[in-house]
């Protein structure tokens, strides 16, 4: 049982002074500024923050999607420096699921040919993909637009088929960005509770979103501002400073010295 224990909490994220900037001379500036954050295994993280934060930057750096960083990252107890490119591409097709607010469908595939493509580079079997597929598709309640063309859906079921094609992979690290920020209420309650059974089966999630209900599906929940972060519901009550107590203990004192010296001022009088 003890080492089940370990294994669920483990990092399998960690960051060290995290920066990334953009701009030249005047114009640079820090997108991400100075973040240390320790990410576990099955923590269902919601990344919320005011536009142009730091969240969809922080995002990309967490997917490999960019590399030209300062600091360190450890992506499951190995530094992404050190990996090449080809071993990045092989964790993102393999590793990690990303679900974005644009579709990205192949207008030419239908839809279980859209959820299939990265079985494809995974090398799976045409049936086997197949199999795959519908049944993730069926989890969407999609599974009657199969052999639908992406021109023939609607907006909510183009978001659905993205999110079922970034998931078919069963990937252990899962990263949306916004994933219901195109979606009526029902079809995203369709989503977040995938993602909340994803989460209980043990896979991991960064989820960055707008909308505060969401984040009733996470187990952690953190704030950025200005590139930094702001909150995080993991991190330990602050303890007061020293001096700030101070005046607490010296108030009492100074009340009773008030009140010795009127009581002689009244028997004097």
């Amino acid at each position: 049982m003890a080492n089940i224990k370990r294994a669920k909490t483990e990092p399998v994220i960690v960051l060290r002074d995290l920066k990334k900037r953009f701009g030249i001379g005047d114009a640079e500036h820090y997108a991400i500024n100075g973040i240390d954050l320790t990410i576990r295994k099955g923590e269902f993280i919601a990344i919320m923050g005011p536009s142009g934060c730091g969240k969809t930057t922080l995002l990309n750096i967490l997917g490999l999607l960019d590399s030209k960083i300062e600091g360190e990252y450890d992506l499951e107890d190995r530094p992404v420096a050190s990996l090449s490119a080809g071993r990045q591409a092989r964790i993102r097709s393999q590793q990690i699921g990303f679900i974005f607010q644009s579709f990205n469908l192949v207008s030419r595939l239908n839809v279980i040919d859209n959820v299939a493509l990265p079985l494809v580079y995974k090398g799976t079997t045409r049936l086997n993909r197949e199999k795959q597929a519908s049944a993730i598709l069926h989890n969407f309640h999609l599974g009657e637009r199969e052999y639908y063309m992406p021109y023939q859906l609607s907006g909510g079921q183009t978001q659905r088929v993205a999110i079922a094609r970034a998931l078919v992979n069963n990937p252990s690290i899962i990263l949306a960005d916004e994933p219901t920020g195109n979606l009526d209420s029902q079809s995203s309650h369709i989503i977040m509770e995938e993602l909340s059974d994803l989460h209980k089966r043990g896979n991991t999630i960064i989820m960055v979103t707008h909308n505060p209900r969401l984040t009733t599906y996470a187990s952690r929940v953190i704030t950025m501002l200005d590139g930094k972060i702001d909150t995080d519901t993991a991190a330990p009550n602050r303890k007061k400073d020293t001096e700030d107590k101070k005046p607490l203990g010296k108030t009492p004192k100074k009340r009773r010295k008030t009140k010795a010296k009127e009581a002689q001022e009244e028997v004097s009088l």
